[in-house]
């Protein structure tokens, strides 16, 4: 993992998310102390968990395929706006 003090992160910010995207994490410092990690946006995916898309996501619904889904509506008067 490459070390990045943040005024060099911010003045070759491009370079750091491409080495991210191929080298690997990029730890982030301010005065010597770990800040912050960048990652690729795969790494990011795989780590979190949200690899799956929306509609794969919908699919997994207890409510999917339910064809009689009933929603309340708000029956309240629309409120009153001056122009």
């Amino acid at each position: 993992m490459h070390i990045w003090q943040m005024q060099t992160a911010k003045a070759r910010f491009s370079e750091m998310v491409k080495q991210a995207a191929n080298d690997g994490p990029q730890e982030i410092t301010v005065h010597g102390r770990s800040v912050a990690v960048v990652v690729s946006k795969e790494l990011f995916d795989r780590l979190s968990g949200n690899e799956a898309s929306l509609v794969d996501f919908m699919r997994q619904s207890p409510l999917y395929g339910e064809e009689d889904i009933e929603f309340e509506r708000d029956r309240s008067p629309a409120r009153e706006v001056d122009l």
